[in-house]
């Protein structure tokens, strides 16, 4: 056989193998590697599928802090939510690395297939950013719930100091993570993101704190008059807000022009939905304001000439600390009134947005005067024994 030839041969018999060994290699069964997991056997439970833990009792994590107070306003939210076991909900404290850890616990039934479905719901509603089942005995729910009465009495027995008395250094961080906490509650923030961070939280309860004590404002109104306009959000409120005019000012938007007057926008945005044309009105009870303003941090003070920017938090604080001062002269010391004429105006003041009002500052009140006593009333001991279901 000629070179050529054999060469021809050569080269067909490797075209075949290598064909061969393709469709064997694509037909032949193949080694998957499965990792194997250990699931609860499902059982039959009065006549109902079931899939118990190996263990006696089940928790759940489902929060993590590094200070009672933020803490705390998460376990009393999660206690008054729809559909949450509030004797189910445990509040812990742990020493690690020479430093309080708490945690936040839900007690479930022993049952895979209806704990991770209700868990998975609880994180979908935007309740809890997430969980992790723990493994335990009724030794530590007896200890769980031992530490939770200990919170709950030491932030529910009469406080030894009034809000008016604190000092301001010493409110501040408690003032802050009220007002982060109640951002990141807010619907909106799960849907949008527009939660504040740490630095915003703390620069806003700064000013808040500031301003009340400028005008000599009850702090805890003032807080309440932030949670119910906008969860001290910087966000979009009434955009569509419009107003009748006989004139229209140099910088108005006009929307609709008649022989009776102009139709012009009036939008409420920012932390305190002020308006357009109650910014202007409040400028001009800057204007002739006597009070020092030199007292003010220098981020307070309005300038000379009234600027639409409503973005800028600092500001906008400083105006709605003296619209609320100056309802407070007008309704000679009437809080209720002088709040719901901040959101309906001094002909017609809103008496349900007052008294949603009043219900923030009383709780902000109660849990402000008694943050810093109940942090050192509570319990530092060790939650007890338990295994994570990720150990497991």
């Amino acid at each position: 056989m000629s070179s050529p030839a054999k060469f021809a041969v050569f080269f067909s018999l490797c075209v075949v193998g290598t064909l061969i060994g393709a469709i064997e290699l694509r037909t032949r069964p193949q080694p998957f590697p499965i990792a194997e997991t250990s699931y609860p056997p499902v059982e039959i439970e009065s006549g109902r599928l079931a899939a118990p833990y190996p263990a006696r009792t089940l928790l759940a994590r489902v929060g993590q802090f590094d200070n009672e107070l933020t803490a705390y306003l998460w376990f009393d939210y999660l206690r008054g939510r729809p559909g949450l076991d509030p004797e189910s909900t445990y509040l812990s404290v742990s020493e690690e690395a020479g430093a309080p850890h708490y945690r936040i616990y839900l007690g479930l039934r022993n049952d895979a297939l209806t704990a991770i479905p209700y868990l998975s719901h609880l994180e979908a509603r935007g309740d809890i950013s997430g969980f992790d089942l723990a493994f335990s005995n009724p030794g530590t729910v007896d200890s769980l719930r031992d530490q939770t009465s200990l919170f709950r009495a030491a932030y529910e027995k009469p406080a030894r100091r009034t809000l008016e008395a604190a000092d301001a250094r010493e409110l501040a961080p408690s003032v802050a993570r009220f007002v982060l906490f109640k951002s990141q509650t807010d619907p909106r923030t799960r849907a949008q993101a527009l939660s504040l961070g740490r630095e915003q939280a703390s620069d806003l309860a700064a000013d808040i704190i500031a301003v009340a004590k400028f005008y000599d404002l009850p702090l805890d109104v003032f807080l309440g008059i932030g949670a119910m306009e906008n969860n001290y959000l910087n966000a979009p409120g009434d955009l569509q807000h419009a107003i009748w005019k006989r004139r229209p000012a140099r910088d108005d938007i006009v929307l609709k022009r008649l022989r009776r007057g102009v139709l012009v926008s009036d939008p409420s945005v920012g932390v305190w939905q002020i308006t357009r044309e109650t910014l202007r009105y409040a400028h001009e009870l800057y204007r002739k304001d006597s009070r020092d303003y030199s007292q003010l941090p220098e981020r307070l003070r309005p300038p000379e000439k009234l600027e639409f920017d409503l973005s800028d938090s600092h500001l906008l604080t400083t105006y709605a600390g003296l619209l609320l001062r100056d309802l407070l002269d007008r309704f000679h010391g009437d809080v209720a009134k002088a709040v719901g004429a901040y959101n309906g105006g001094p002909r017609n003041p809103n008496a349900q947005y007052a008294a949603g009002v009043n219900l923030v500052a009383e709780y902000a009140r109660n849990i402000l005067e008694r943050a810093p006593v109940a942090q050192r009333a509570a319990s530092a001991t060790p939650a007890g024994d338990e295994r994570s279901a990720a150990d497991e």
